[in-house]
């Protein structure tokens, strides 16, 4: 505790607010992503969407963020951290609040491509702003507190959508998408570039484009290392979007159980995942990534395949909690991974690349898990999810530069 307290003292102006500032963008913009999922079967019902119509929204919205991350990765890579960061920030805002005012499918589809941009653009520039801010023996551990605030956003938009939707109707809910503008006067005002950043902007000789696919494809190993991190990341991806979106639904027509409150399911499996989060952020620091993650992956597995072992609502919950411990606990790993392996002036564009690749294959987890609900029982839907992350595991011990990573850090 004593040595906690030491290091928060120890924080200067500008670590302070690289931490919040990236930790409360993260949770707005888990919030106004969420709040398509809360809304979603009232705009079916409202605007009497089919089954693949309601679909391609979120699709597009995956697209979106596969587009925004390569775009704004290479323009924080190019201009600046903390102005491409405030850029992201409005731009998600400000499509999300256009929701409001509109009824026309395509425009819907429109205003959450671009959402999907603005989030999708943000993610790698926040990262770098904390690798470039704090020593390296601590990226795991303040990666993770930065994720852990968009599990804070995922509450706050249950919480949000539970009171507007009822009331005011699901237009009002992405209204207050434009509450994140307000963050970017504070980050304009209050973050400045690294000396890190300015000194790889002023060593900076060839185009970033090239830059960018020498630093992270030329090689055989550097192509290995880039791929084998994007399967990592889809496997992380389909697994949260697979048990988020299709668990309540497996629960009911598997088992038997009522979890109509499905808000209870959602918090114990956030909780467990925050708290597994600022584990793995510990275990990151002190042992390394490939002691990390192999502890995360293999708990993932076992996990995930208990599940099919749920036989009341108090076991669910607590199980659910225990995956969300170990299945979303390694989220904020791979930014501090990406952002050991990559140099300051493609760190921005690495990160983006590689997790919005992961979002944009893993997201369709969700449509794979509803073929497989309609072929076999609960034990094959969830033995194939466990496989899913034993997959990672052998492409995390494969990747060299993990080692080298553990070298540093033991």
């Amino acid at each position: 505790m004593e040595i906690a307290n030491r290091h928060r003292h120890a924080l200067s102006k500008n670590q302070k607010w690289t931490l919040a500032s990236t930790s409360s963008g993260f949770m707005l913009e888990n919030m106004d992503v969420l709040f398509l999922s809360f809304a979603m079967s009232s705009m079916i019902a409202d605007l009497h969407l089919s089954g693949p119509a309601a679909g391609l929204i979120s699709s597009i919205t995956n697209v979106g963020m596969l587009f925004g991350g390569i775009i704004f990765g290479i323009l924080g890579d190019k201009i600046g951290r903390v102005k491409t960061f405030s850029h992201t920030v409005i731009i998600f805002a400000v499509a999300t609040a256009c929701m409001a005012f509109t009824n026309n499918l395509y425009l819907i589809y429109g205003l959450r491509f671009l959402a999907g941009v603005g989030a999708g653009g943000e993610y790698g520039v926040g990262i770098s702003l904390i690798a470039e801010a704090f020593p390296k023996n601590e990226i795991g551990k303040l990666t993770s507190i930065a994720a852990v605030g968009g599990q804070i956003g995922a509450i706050f938009a249950a919480i949000i959508a539970a009171w507007i939707i009822p009331t005011a109707g699901w237009h009002m809910l992405f209204l207050v998408g434009i509450v994140p503008v307000v963050l970017t006067i504070f980050v304009r005002k209050h973050l400045h570039e690294s000396q890190q950043f300015l000194n790889a902007k002023s060593a900076e000789k060839d185009s970033l484009l090239t830059t960018v696919v020498r630093k992270m494809f030329a090689t055989p190993r550097l192509a290995w290392q880039s791929l084998g991190l994007m399967i990592m990341m889809i496997v992380q991806i389909a697994g949260y979007f697979g048990l988020m979106n299709w668990l309540p639904t497996i629960v009911q027509k598997q088992l038997n159980l009522n979890v109509a409150n499905s808000s209870l399911w959602m918090i114990a499996t956030i909780v467990g995942m925050s708290i597994g989060m600022m584990t793995f952020g510990s275990i990151f620091d002190h042992f390394g990534p490939r002691r990390a993650f192999s502890i995360f992956l293999i708990g993932s597995a076992i996990m995930v395949y208990t599940l099919s072992l749920a036989t009341d609502m108090i076991t669910l919950l607590l199980i659910g909690a225990i995956v969300g411990f170990f299945s979303n606990g390694m989220f904020g790993g791979y930014g501090a991974v990406i952002s050991c392996l990559y140099p300051t002036e493609i760190r921005s564009s690495a990160n983006n690349i590689i997790v919005n690749v992961g979002r944009a294959i893993g997201g369709f987890s969700s449509v794979i898990i509803g073929m497989l609900m309609d072929h076999y029982n609960l034990t094959v839907v969830m033995g194939f999810l466990s496989s899913l992350y034993i997959i990672s595991l052998l492409i995390m011990v494969s990747l060299p530069g993990l080692r080298e990573i553990n070298k540093q850090t033991n």
